[in-house]
């Protein structure tokens, strides 16, 4: 009676499972499927996805980098080492995964925008709002907790005995870092890099507020999509839903196959 139980519940909740997969398979490939092939194909080519495309990638490949910049220190840091307010800084550094994006699109535009810091930036040249500048400091915000939590954790699964005997052998906690634990932690950091570009392209809320909604200006994929849907386009914008369904897909697979979904 027990194993029978057991039985029940292992295949209800299997079932919750894969029907959860299966709803989520149809509305792709209601995405995917809804316009005709040429239609699809005409879209895609269209000189505005293209430029779409091309900014999509030179911001989210310079977001990434800034990502990786500050936030592989950062989280080297947090799990290496204790200090005064350890909790609330990961806490802090946690807000923008729990802020709706819009939220902190109105947060950084008002900092950009009306703050005495953003109008001196804004004198020498750093213009944020309505700007691809604005689209990479948005991705930025959205996405740095990726790669810090997955980084945090990749380091924490690393023991410091690698780097205390490297330490022994006439390393400094610099040389031991970057000899030891970067070699060490490179599948989370490739999987983290991923997956931070991924969420990068597909950055909306903030981007649309602090940089805005322009054509051929700061018209990233999803802005296609946007624009194209606000004025009925529909092949236009499943164009650019098709591209972002496929950079999912592939970064979730390398996501999943470098082991990140463990980590994160």
């Amino acid at each position: 009676m027990k194993n029978l139980r057991n039985s029940w519940l292992k295949y209800a909740t299997i079932s919750v499972g894969v029907l959860l997969a299966v709803f989520i398979i149809i509305l792709l490939a209601l995405i995917v499927t809804k316009p005709t092939p040429e239609g699809l194909i005409a879209s895609i080519t269209s000189k505005e996805i293209h430029f779409a495309i091309t900014l999509s990638l030179l911001t989210s490949l310079v977001s990434t980098f800034l990502c990786i910049l500050i936030g592989v220190p950062a989280a080297y840091a947090l799990a290496r080492y204790n200090f005064t307010g350890k909790n609330m800084v990961n806490a802090l550094l946690d807000m923008p995964l729990a802020l709706p994006p819009l939220v902190a699109g109105l947060g950084l535009l008002l900092f950009f925008g009306t703050t005495s810091f953003g109008r001196g930036l804004a004198e020498m040249g750093l213009v944020f709002v309505f700007t691809p500048l604005g689209i990479i400091t948005a991705q930025f915000f959205v996405n740095i907790p990726f790669m810090l939590r997955i980084m945090r954790s990749t380091f924490e699964s690393i023991s410091p005995r690698y780097e205390n005997v490297a330490k022994t052998l006439g390393c400094s906690d610099a040389q031991a870092l970057w000899r030891v634990t970067l070699p060490m932690s490179a599948a989370g950091f490739f999987a983290g890099s991923v997956i931070t570009w991924a969420k990068g392209i597909g950055e909306f809320g903030a981007a649309l507020l602090l940089a805005g909604a322009i054509k051929w200006k700061t018209e990233t994929l999803p802005i296609a999509l946007f624009l194209n849907m606000s004025c009925g386009n529909l092949d236009m914008a499943i164009s650019a839903a098709t591209i972002l369904i496929i950079i999912s897909v592939v970064a979730l697979y390398i996501f999943e196959r470098y082991g990140g979904a463990s980590r994160f």
